[in-house]
């Protein structure tokens, strides 16, 4: 197998049975069979020809923020697009690849004068990321801006969506129904005074950090919102602030995250995912449900 990938993947960066936890912003996971870094959509082509002409399983990552990868890894392709990540301007339309950092996007439009994509000046996590779960922040959600996308099956064909189609509602795209991939998005903006755009960043940016653990590795905001409420006061009612399992911690600043304070594990995540869950169901009769994703195997015995 080694001989044939080394034969049709030959220029392309693959690691064979590379530790996740090097890459996630959990600081968890296993190895990954093969983790690769394509530089273009020629590359990603020929990945993803190659594992559905071999029978092996592909995933891509994105750059692995709202994620948790368990500790017995991930069989098959893992694929990374922190190289993918050019972002272009053409008018009052940005476009930028899935791998650009979303973050940096923001200031992209921020330089170009173009108003609308504030809300997320202090969102971790990628562009392609961002489009397949809706993210979102004080108000604004990368629906009210995606004017398309292009995206990836899992035959590996590339076609536009445009965003009517989307069929977006909260932290959810028809691309997780569909188990599709995001290669690129088009987003629509408006003109705005530089200014003006600078300050809204700066004070969301402000926001986020007084309220936020952002000084520890963590998978940002654990549980979806509940109707009704808000995840955070609950599992702090609960008490459960500063609830350990491992080294992974319930934290103090802010209860909707969990902070990997001393070498935690996927395991102590899931743990403590499970007793925060029963804990806060038992105290007040509501169901938190997970907006981390929880992917890979388990460790073996």
């Amino acid at each position: 197998m080694l001989d044939k990938l080394h034969k049709n993947l030959r220029g392309i960066d693959v690691r064979i049975n590379e530790p996740l936890r090097k890459y996630t912003y959990t600081k968890v996971g296993g190895p990954a069979d093969f983790l690769a870094f394509p530089r273009n959509r020629y590359e990603l082509s020929r990945i993803v020809q190659f594992a559905n002409g071999e029978g092996i399983p592909w995933i891509v990552l994105g750059n692995a923020s709202n994620l948790i990868v368990r500790d017995g890894g991930i069989r098959g392709f893992v694929i990374m697009f922190d190289k993918l990540n050019t972002i272009t301007v053409d008018g009052y339309i940005i476009e930028a690849e899935a791998g650009a950092n979303l973050i940096e996007t923001t200031r992209v439009a921020r330089f170009h004068s173009l108003t609308g994509f504030e809300f997320a000046c202090g969102i971790p996590g990628s562009i392609g990321g961002a489009v397949y779960m809706n993210a979102g922040a004080y108000g604004g959600e990368i629906s009210h801006i995606l004017l398309s996308a292009q995206v990836l099956d899992k035959s590996g064909e590339i076609y536009t969506i445009d965003a009517h189609e989307m069929k977006f509602g909260y932290r959810h795209s028809i691309l997780q129904e569909e188990d599709s991939i995001v290669i690129s998005a088009k987003f629509a903006l408006k003109p705005g005074d530089y200014t003006r755009i600078s300050q809204e960043m700066d004070r969301l940016t402000y926001l986020r950090q007084l309220k936020q653990p952002l000084e520890y590795p963590s998978c940002g905001s654990v549980f979806k919102r509940p109707v009704g409420h808000f995840a955070g006061h609950l599992i702090s009612e609960a008490g459960l602030q500063g609830l350990r399992v491992g080294g992974i911690e319930v934290s103090k600043k802010h209860a909707g995250f969990m902070i990997n304070v001393a070498d935690g594990t996927a395991k102590d995540y899931e743990d403590l995912i499970a007793q925060v869950i029963a804990t806060v169901e038992k105290k007040s009769g509501v169901t938190l449900e997970p907006e981390v994703r929880i992917i890979g195997d388990y460790m073996s015995d």
